[in-house]
């Protein structure tokens, strides 16, 4: 079908072994304006549509050598990241109907069928592909704008904070104490833009599929103890009380293996223990390590506890969610959890909270240990 605007013009691939049907469809397709392509058995089909993927394929069940149902499935094998529906033509019953869709196929029509509900179904489908192709296309231009958008963030944060952190150093010229102290804010403010225009680019990789994880085996002992040894400064600076205690023995350490990906389990951490700094006032923050049987499974438990302002009770519901930031006027733009929660779970684990509003949170990560992922 020719397309207002675009000029593009919608190609269907027709497939039957019998001449006369191939004819018959061309006629009536090319009459409503569509480009029609003609083979006579799975194997041209299976050619034409790797060489010249087509709108839509009108394929006829009964075959030699190769029947429409193989020639679906071999096709869906294939073309996982450009959607053709494919109508199935069929004399048979309705068995045939549930095989058809199993191996792939959108619609079926039976012969001999009625010339304006063959139209009618292949208008449906067209829509349809044109409405997934034009989905995709967004996807795509969005993930590319967010990449572009984080790579001209991040530029100029980059080159702030080295400029910031030489004013600290006193590269250029002496500072006063109460300077030192409003710049040292602004490399905090800094930072924390920084981590969230990191989170953004993560979060938008998730939604486009483009994910990837790099599993080995990782001390969580090791990296809980990296954080709070990097995060002890910004307690120190609120006069939090903060500890880290482990059931792991010093010479056990390795009890606390777990299968992931170091990085993604370091930004889990990082985000719960800076969370309960940021939210918390007054008061301590507790971080406990723990090794956990439950249901015949060791884990690998991890409890972030802080004396803070707590989640209120309208917005538990919603805490995991992107962009879902709160109403606690230090929060930020609600990706740090999601991103968390969705990286847990990858890693076949749990990330549940309990809290009271005034009173604290209290946070545990659940991860299968050793090789249990």
């Amino acid at each position: 079908m020719l397309l207002q605007n675009s000029q593009i013009v919608d190609r269907i691939l027709a497939v039957d072994d019998i001449p006369d049907n191939l004819f018959l469809v061309q006629a009536l397709l090319e009459s409503e304006g569509y480009e029609v392509k003609l083979v006579m058995d799975g194997e041209a089909a299976l050619k034409e549509v790797k060489l010249s993927p087509p709108s839509l394929i009108l394929l006829d069940v009964m075959m030699p050598e190769i029947d429409g149902y193989e020639v679906t499935r071999r096709i869906r094998k294939f073309t996982d990241n450009n959607y053709i529906p494919i109508l199935l033509v069929t004399a048979f019953d309705d068995a045939s109907v549930v095989e058809g869709l199993d191996a792939g196929a959108d619609d079926f029509i039976r012969k001999p069928f009625d010339n304006d509900e063959l139209l009618a179904r292949v208008r449906s489908l067209l829509r349809l592909k044109h409405s997934i192709d034009a989905q995709r296309t967004m996807a795509r231009q969005r993930e590319d704008f967010v990449s572009r958008l984080t790579h001209d963030l991040r530029t100029p944060l980059v080159a702030a904070d080295r400029m910031l952190n030489l004013f600290l150093q006193e590269t250029f010229c002496k500072i006063s104490p109460e300077m030192k102290k409003a710049i040292a804010a602004m490399v905090r403010s800094n930072n924390n833009l920084l981590e969230m225009v990191n989170t953004l680019l993560e979060v938008s990789r998730i939604e486009a599929g483009k994910k990837d994880m790099n599993f080995e085996s990782c001390n969580m002992h090791s990296i809980v103890e990296e954080v709070v040894q990097e995060l002890s400064p910004l307690a120190q600076e609120r006069d939090l009380g903060f500890e880290f205690k482990t059931s792991f023995l010093q010479e056990n350490k390795d009890a606390s293996i777990v299968n992931g990906d170091r990085l993604e389990l370091r930004r889990v951490v990082s985000n719960l223990i800076g969370n309960a700094i940021k939210f918390t006032d007054e008061g301590h923050i507790n971080v406990r390590l723990l090794e956990l049987t439950d249901e015949n499974k060791l884990w690998v438990k991890l409890e972030v506890e802080d004396t803070g302002y707590g989640i209120a009770e309208e917005d538990k519901k919603t805490i995991f969610e992107r962009f879902r930031s709160g109403k606690n006027k230090r929060s930020g733009s609600g990706l740090g959890l999601h991103l968390s929660n969705w990286i847990t779970q990858t890693h076949n684990g749990k990330l549940e909270f309990s809290s009271e509003l005034g009173k604290g949170s209290l946070f545990t990560v659940l991860l299968p240990r050793g090789g249990n992922i």
